[in-house]
């Protein structure tokens, strides 16, 4: 299925998780290899400090510094985001600057959390980081962790600021995402994993992953089945996957991701609280899941 909305960083990004040592500083030897990873399994971009590279527990400095070990790892072959948002605007601009100045080649910037501001406060919000940047942003809608939607109308009417590119969409309602392509022709991602296929069929230009840290090469594979025409051996992939999707998500995502990159030989690392290790439950069921979808471990 051919798009004509352009996909303004690329058809495949996954959300990298950040690997802690087992002292909780940053490995960053692991971050160059996990950047490495990802380019070597397809992707045109990697988000670095989202939720599933825990953000909120990261100071501003590790934060600038993750931007630049990636942005050396990847040596052009991929484009890197960073995470810039925050439930505090003033913060989130001066994240925006930095990422910035220290080499990003665009911002990921979520729906404040917690505070539940107005739709006015949510579109205020937005324009300051776009306006405060010379850099392509993409909005991130995710009611079910911020509390609060980003509205149709909202999105149309930030759609229209030329930094504001496109939309990571993990609202859960193809519907009102369908609208909202049809309205303003905004590019979206998903930002579902389960959900990838089905928002390509209402016009979604790519993924922004999580579970491209596993199964990166078949989600590239579904994207070139999709855009080439081939609707039957995207849904194949995407059967394929479902043991992964629901998997990597039977508690927080970023756990287990991090589970899952460790038993595949790969740096996940720890995690930082108020995250925790997976148990060793979860561990055993994280591998009937993986070898469900088809990762040997």
């Amino acid at each position: 299925m051919s798009s004509a909305t352009p996909a303004p960083f690329g058809r495949l990004i996954t959300a990298m998780v950040t690997p802690f040592k087992e002292d909780l500083s940053v490995d960053w030897a692991g971050v160059e290899n996990l950047a490495a990873h990802l380019v070597s399994t397809g992707h045109d971009a990697i988000v670095v400090s989202g939720t599933t590279g825990e953000a909120p527990t990261t100071n501003d400095d590790e934060k600038d510094e993750i931007i630049r070990v990636v942005k050396a790892a990847v040596a052009g072959k991929a484009k890197v985001i960073a995470g810039a948002g925050n439930n505090e605007t003033a913060h989130s601009v001066e994240q925006a600057i930095h990422a910035q100045k220290v080499g990003a080649d665009g911002l990921l910037v979520v729906t404040p959390y917690y505070n539940k501001p107005p739709q006015a406060g949510i579109e205020a919000h937005f324009r300051a980081i776009a306006d405060a940047v010379d850099l392509p942003v993409m909005i991130y809608d995710i009611p079910g962790r911020t509390g609060v939607e980003i509205e149709p109308d909202t999105i149309v009417k930030l759609a229209e600021h030329k930094n504001i590119v496109a939309l990571k969409d993990a609202k859960g309602n193809v519907a009102s995402t369908s609208w909202v392509i049809k309205r303003c022709g905004i590019p979206v991602y998903s930002g579902d994993d389960i959900l990838n296929l089905p928002l390509l069929s209402v016009g979604a230009v790519g993924f922004v992953s999580v579970c491209g840290h596993t199964v990166g090469k078949d989600l590239r594979e579904m994207l070139d089945a999709w855009f080439a025409g081939n609707t039957t051996r995207a849904l194949e992939i995407h059967q394929k996957l479902l043991p992964i999707y629901t998997g990597t998500f039977r508690t927080q995502g970023a756990i287990l991701t991090k589970a899952a990159l460790n038993l595949m030989g790969l740096p996940g690392g720890h995690t930082r609280l108020p995250l925790v290790d997976a148990t060793p439950a979860q561990i055993e069921q994280l591998k009937v899941d993986l070898r469900a979808g088809g990762v040997n471990v």
